[in-house]
């Protein structure tokens, strides 16, 4: 089971519905033009039409999946006080002194750049679970990070 942001939810749910409604019947269409044009085990076309067909069935059995085993979380029952799905945690790397502000999201969810890390992550799984003020260890190919947290909020 995982959990995922009402936003989130709302991006995949409307991705599969894309998938489903517009790409899928013209991939369809663009498989039977091939088709039509003749032999098949020297046309390009027809073989690239089933790759695409292929990627496409793919990519919608995933989203559904997904969809079919997550739950959308409701912020207004997570806990304020510890670090939880969905928490913004700002905390300092006692290393190096230097403070990093991340989301806690789930693993469909993570986005670096955007600030979101999985709970899954060695740091997000450190986190959770956390204070304001508690010291904790992550785990990571390089080592290991000493990390304080210094604030949770929940958005």
């Amino acid at each position: 089971m995982e959990y995922l942001s009402k936003e989130r939810y709302e991006e995949i749910s409307a991705e599969l519905k894309h998938l489903i409604n517009e790409v899928y019947p013209k991939v369809t269409d663009d498989l039977a033009e091939a088709s039509a044009q003749g032999d098949r085990s020297d046309n390009a076309g027809y073989r690239e039409a089933r790759r695409i067909q292929g990627k496409t069935i793919s990519r919608i059995r995933f989203l559904q999946k997904i969809l079919e085993h997550s739950r959308v979380i409701d912020p207004n029952a997570l806990p304020k006080d510890r670090v939880c799905l969905l928490s913004r945690v700002e905390f300092t790397n006692l290393a190096t002194n230097t403070r990093m502000r991340f989301q806690i999201v789930s693993p469909h969810e993570m986005d670096l750049e955007a600030g979101k890390i999985s709970l899954k992550s060695p740091i997000g799984a450190a986190l959770m679970g956390k204070k304001v003020g508690e010291i904790t260890q992550a785990q990571i190919p390089s080592g290991t990070l000493r990390l304080r947290i210094e604030s949770i909020t929940l958005d």
